[in-house]
């Protein structure tokens, strides 16, 4: 995730709430994407993608880095109900960045790997964990078309590791939390935004289409470069 610092700020004292300070406020800009817009046509449309990265991501980022601002004049300025009430704002954000940007990694075009079954430990702990790629697969599609509305309540689903267990797992979140939200340990390999912001203008109301047709594109590649990364062979 691109990062940059503003203008260095004064070093913070410990606040009053027990927080240690920054030492600089540092704020987040948004990342490129490894591919072009229309790269992952037709699974999911140009127009999708840069709506999606250069409008709904840049939102979450300009928010984020708003917050982060007002939260260090509150942490100045001992301001410990302004520091409470910012909370919400930076984990929804902060979140939102955070997930696009694992989101766009889980994606790649079809000439470039977009696709192609997961190979090596990850093939094998996916076997291992579910039966089959297949039954993965059929697993995340189907949580995924039962979410109901706009996906107000549900807005990832997620295949993780939980990386002190070894164990793959399947889990839903909501208004942009991370999966680390769901445990500590979970580590994420691949997720699939289900806002409607994600498919809406390609498939309309036909959500279980996109849930099909993403894992056209999907970048196993990267996914298992985590998982070996978090769980090498001993």
């Amino acid at each position: 995730m691109a990062i940059r610092n503003l203008l260095t700020r004064k070093t913070l004292a410990t606040s009053p709430l027990g927080m240690l300070g920054f030492r600089s406020l540092k704020t987040f800009s948004l990342p490129d994407l490894p591919y072009d817009y229309g790269a992952l046509e037709p699974a999911i449309s140009g127009e999708i993608m840069q709506l999606h990265h250069q409008k709904h991501h840049q939102t979450y980022i300009t928010n984020y880095n708003k917050a982060l601002e007002q939260l260090d004049d509150a942490m100045s300025k001992g301001d410990a109900s302004t520091v409470v009430k910012l909370q919400s704002a930076i984990k929804f954000n902060g979140g939102g960045h955070v997930n696009h940007s694992i989101f766009w990694k889980n994606l790649a075009p079809i000439r470039e790997g977009g696709g192609e079954p997961p190979k090596g430990s990850l093939g094998w702990a996916i076997d291992n964990n579910f039966g089959s790629l297949e039954t993965l697969i059929q697993k995340m599609n189907a949580e995924g078309a039962a979410l109901q509305g706009s996906g107000w309540v549900v807005s990832s689903l997620w295949l993780g590791v939980d990386k002190e267990l070894k164990h793959l797992v399947v889990e839903s979140t909501g208004n942009q939390d991370p999966l680390v939200t769901k445990g500590p340990s979970l580590i994420p390999l691949l997720g699939i935004d289900v806002w409607e912001h994600a498919y809406y203008l390609q498939y309309k109301n036909v959500k279980p289409d996109y849930l099909k047709n993403i894992w056209k594109v999907m970048n196993w590649k990267y996914a298992s470069d985590v998982y070996d990364k978090e769980c090498p062979e001993s």
